[in-house]
């Protein structure tokens, strides 16, 4: 009974103060910050005005009938087959409605599609569970992963601002620049979603989608992945941080130095503290998400790396997995998303991290000669 008092109680306060029990309840469209965006609004706005005067129309002349020719003042239903002057009113007054909607609703379209003369061209490949982003004019590209803490989605901390709506590495653009998206996936079909921009394009494996956005003003805009793509669907979310020019040129310039960096650090000699900091690192960002922080996994689907076969037995199988995944399974292939050094220093901490113990060192150069032989 006591329960029973509580949901009453509760749903009652819902309904007495609904400015606390829907606090993003909201009527309408938001306009974005791109002339794209703002186009789709003034068209939904649009489109919405002209059906709410059809229903006004429809409705009023409606409840009219009924209420001037009701029974009980004497009105009598008239009999009668055809009316040739209503059946051609009601064909060309719909048509002349949807001809009124039709032309700015395929201008808009028009707009949308429109992905000629861009200033710069991105890649996006989505994969699960992050996005991948090169700049296909500078030749060079990264991942972007969930940087939100496993704490908070486990609830072991308070959940930050932009819980689920933070990576590592956001996608930087200038701003006033036409920046064309050639979005794709790897595995499953992921869908990419700015809705400050008005975009939202498929990424589908096998396929290349094209799609465009211009930002004028300066600032951090954030979508997610609209497709289910999976186990982690609600994980894999999209920052844009749209920068002015100089600094959008000043930043590549630091990404292509340190891509370059990266390279060198291929061929440096590596000590096991070293690949077992870098390792834990990058095994965090990349594969917690599907076998936990500690390396018990999910199972089936996710087994354990903890005392398993695969991070305490034969090192090259080890590697091989990690680098060409497992058909047929979960298990990416991690060759082409992650550097040698990542790569190896992955390894090497799963093979060393929570009690395996094996004492055994992968190194970038063993990894970049067996990237090279396949």
């Amino acid at each position: 009974m006591r329960v029973h008092a509580q949901r009453a109680g509760a749903l009652l306060g819902g309904l007495m103060f609904p400015a606390w029990s829907m606090a993003d309840w909201t009527l309408n469209m938001t306009p974005g910050v791109t002339g794209t965006s703002n186009e789709i609004f003034d068209l939904h706005m649009t489109i919405l005005w002209i059906c709410v005067v059809i229903g006004v129309v429809v409705f009023g002349v409606m409840f009219w009938s009924i209420f001037a020719h009701r029974k009980s003042q004497g009105a009598k239903p008239a009999n009668f087959h055809e009316n040739t002057v209503v059946e051609i009113l009601w064909t060309i007054i719909p048509f002349v409605i949807l001809v009124v909607m039709a032309i700015p609703a395929t201008a808009t379209l028009v707009d949308m599609y429109d992905t000629d003369e861009a200033d710069i061209d991105i890649k996006i490949t989505g994969y699960q569970w992050k996005w991948r982003y090169q700049y296909l004019d500078e030749n060079f590209g990264y991942f972007s992963n969930l940087a939100t803490p496993m704490a908070q989605i486990n609830n072991q901390q308070e959940k930050g601002e932009n819980y689920l709506l933070e990576v590592d590495n956001p996608l930087i653009i200038p701003v006033g620049k036409k920046i064309r998206f050639l979005v794709t996936a790897n595995d499953v079909i992921h869908s990419w979603w700015v809705p400050d921009f008005g975009v939202k394009k498929d990424a589908i494996p096998g396929f290349i989608n094209e799609t465009w956005t211009r930002v004028d003003e300066p600032g951090t805009y954030r979508g997610q992945c609209t497709e289910l793509c999976g186990r982690h669907h609600g994980f894999m979310p999209v920052v844009v941080k749209a920068v002015p020019q100089e600094e959008y040129v000043a930043w590549v310039a630091e990404q292509k130095a340190a891509a370059e960096k990266e390279r060198e650090l291929t061929q440096k000699d590596w000590t096991m503290a070293e690949l077992m900091e870098r390792g834990k690192t990058a095994y965090e960002t990349t594969c917690a998400a599907c076998h936990q922080v500690d390396g018990s996994g999910s199972p089936p689907a996710f087994p354990a790396l903890k005392g398993s076969n695969i991070a305490t037995g034969d090192k090259a199988a080890h590697i091989n997995i990690v680098l060409n995944g497992k058909s047929g399974t979960a298990m990416q292939a991690f060759g082409s998303q992650l550097s040698e050094v990542d790569l190896a220093a992955i390894i090497t901490y799963e093979r060393n991290a929570w009690g395996n113990n094996t004492g055994e060192m992968v190194t970038p150069k063993e990894i970049f000669d067996i990237k090279n032989q396949q």
